[in-house]
């Protein structure tokens, strides 16, 4: 079985504005300037700005590159977001490590005293044969395997800067293994995210297997509550959960998520940590 995504991403011109506040961030730096079975799921719009800021990055050449890099110094990136899932993405072509550390990623990714992202995406070269490489650092600083809402915004941002028209794919590096985005006549963008994988020693999971070496409805405490999860990695751990003890359909709307979502994220049985879904059935 495989999962295909579909998300549309419709750009609005690049725009810039002064954040006088991010010198705070890059105290070395003299200014800053801020100038987005088979099923097919479509997504509410999405944005792009385009930016710029003056940061410590490694100066670069005035290659072919995402806005003109002649601005010494200066950190250029878009941003996109899809399903309200935003990051920070930058134009790394030109070279195989990241333009910024996973620090300073933190920095950027702050909604008060930076851009305000929930990652930074880097577009590096291709290895092993792909035209791309995708790598993410969190607004925590850690680094996934990949990102299924970033990996569309990715290959929105590459066929801009590819300038690309028409239908067009090309093949991605992720830590999750190999990615085929497809860019539609439309504009929307189909990824197939390949087969979910429920073996819960490939998720991975410490929680105690079914027959089928899977982890299905199991029960899990968190915060002192009993819910009823499934394990699955797309690529990346997942936790899903349906319900809890005592409700049998989860009022998604009333939960905690930023409370919750932490401590199911760094439960003992997720070793690699997780994400989490909480699912709202319409009956």
């Amino acid at each position: 079985m495989a999962i295909t995504a579909t998300i549309t991403v419709p750009l609005t011109s690049p725009t810039r504005r002064s954040l006088a506040s991010l010198n705070n961030l890059f105290p070395h730096s003299p200014r800053s300037t801020l100038p987005i079975p088979r099923r097919t799921f479509k997504y509410p719009n999405s944005r792009l700005v385009a930016s710029s800021m003056s940061t410590d990055a490694p100066v670069k050449t005035p290659s072919a590159s995402f806005l003109n890099r002649l601005q010494t110094g200066f950190l250029h990136f878009a941003k996109f977001h899809g399903l309200g899932n935003d990051f920070i993405l930058i134009d790394n072509r030109d070279s195989s490590e990241p333009r910024i550390t996973a620090e300073k990623a933190v920095q950027l990714c702050d909604r008060n005293f930076g851009v305000g992202a929930d990652g930074v995406i880097f577009v590096l070269p291709g290895i092993n044969g792909t035209d791309y490489t995708m790598r993410i650092f969190n607004s925590d600083g850690s680094e996934p395997e990949m990102c299924g809402n970033g990996v569309r915004c990715f290959a929105k941002f590459v066929s801009q800067l590819e300038s690309l028209e028409g239908s067009h794919s090309f093949t991605v590096h992720t830590g999750a293994g190999l990615i085929i985005p497809e860019v539609l006549e439309d504009g929307n963008v189909r990824v197939d995210m390949g087969e979910p994988v429920l073996k819960a020693s490939d998720v991975p999971t410490k929680l105690p297997a079914n027959k089928d070496s899977a982890v299905v409805k199991s029960e899990l405490v968190v915060d002192g509550v009993i819910w009823h999860v499934t394990c699955v990695s797309m690529g990346n751990p997942h936790c899903v959960t349906f319900s809890r003890e005592g409700c049998q359909n989860l009022l998604v709307d009333e939960l905690k998520l930023a409370e919750i979502g932490p401590k199911f994220e760094h439960h003992e049985v997720f070793p690699a940590r997780t994400n989490t879904g909480k699912i709202f059935l319409f009956l």
